[in-house]
């Protein structure tokens, strides 16, 4: 980027809460995790704003503001060998690690699940279980996925990762309509309460404690707590500290989550889910992905020169007067 050229300017007056979601736009520890380890070493980043593509923001990635990181990923297994970068740099993070008994059919891309499942307790045991968030995430049903599939695979999962995690985070498949395709089919209501007395009780037989991500039905008859996946609790556990945070109110309804910066982009994850929000094509995944440049600023594509970047004022939301240990 030519920045002789490039607006720089300073809009932000109030600084912004400073976790950083690492991202639910695309899988950054599965195919981005270099460019991520040089935008930290760089020590900011650009982001395009989604909704209007011409606003570019360029956050510090300073540790000393970057109170916590939070991965959204279906396979860490690329960012594995970067974690002691993280630690010696000094951030603090957890891991949403989502992992469902689905083939490539459905998660067209992925290594073979058995694989990610030991990647999944590998990352355990290097970070600790209380920053390995697992998600089944989301529950599909069809011919061959049905009640009983499920239901057998979850306590298959349960047996094999609870040692290794302290919460399963569940959903069920939201049928939008960009989500063309005969492999999905709604849920009933019977159906999710069948799923979920099931999955509350083996949870709880494993010791996990379950919850549920956006939902508007009420779970928590079922011993299904609300899911918070930006989780203010988690994150003060890991920090040893309290937090001056809001609840995020750009996140669809039902949603838990705190207040975050997402430094991905859609049309960008190459897992090939077929039920992912975040591509519209495989066509434009290919084109965005063509632009990825490891060492760019951004995570696809350049700043033109006459686009303007906004410089946000970040700060951490750590209330160091307040130890919790």
């Amino acid at each position: 980027m030519n920045l002789r050229n490039a607006f720089l300017i300073n809009t932000e007056r109030r600084s912004e809460i400073m976790i950083m979601s690492a991202s639910r736009r695309t899988d950054i520890p599965c195919y981005y995790s270099q460019w991520f380890i040089n935008r930290l070493n760089a020590g900011y980043v650009l982001s395009r704003n989604p909704m209007n593509h011409r606003q570019i923001s360029r956050i510090d990635l300073s540790p000393n503001v970057i109170d916590c990181i939070v991965f959204w990923t279906k396979d860490a297994q690329n960012i594995m060998d970067k974690l002691p970068i993280l630690d010696g740099l000094g951030y603090k993070y957890y891991f949403q690690f989502t992992l469902t008994p689905y083939d490539n059919s459905i998660e067209r891309n992925l290594r073979n699940k058995s694989d990610i499942e030991d990647t999944f307790i590998e990352l355990s045991k290097i970070i600790g279980k209380e920053r390995v968030l697992w998600r089944y995430d989301p529950l599909i049903l069809n011919d061959v996925l049905d009640i009983t599939y499920h239901k057998k695979q979850f306590e298959r999962m349960c047996n094999k990762l609870h040692n290794f995690t302290e919460m399963v985070t569940i959903s069920f498949v939201d049928m939008y309509s960009k989500l063309k395709t005969k492999s999905i089919r709604p849920i009933s209501k019977e159906e999710i309460a069948e799923i979920s007395i099931f999955m509350s009780k083996c949870a709880k037989e494993y010791g996990l404690t379950i919850k549920a991500c956006c939902e508007n039905i009420n779970l928590q008859i079922y011993g299904i707590q609300k899911a918070s996946c930006i989780d203010k609790d988690v994150i003060e556990r890991i920090l040893g500290e309290k937090l001056n945070i809001v609840a995020d109110k750009n996140q669809r309804d039902g949603c838990g989550c705190f207040k975050s910066f997402d430094i991905g982009a859609y049309n960008t994850c190459k897992n090939g889910c077929i039920y992912c929000y975040a591509n519209y094509s495989d066509s434009s995944v290919a084109k965005n992905c063509s632009k990825h440049n490891p060492m760019g600023e951004l995570l696809i594509g350049e700043v033109r020169d006459d686009e303007k970047i906004i410089d946000r004022r970040v700060d951490s939301n750590i209330r160091k007067q307040l130890k919790l240990f």
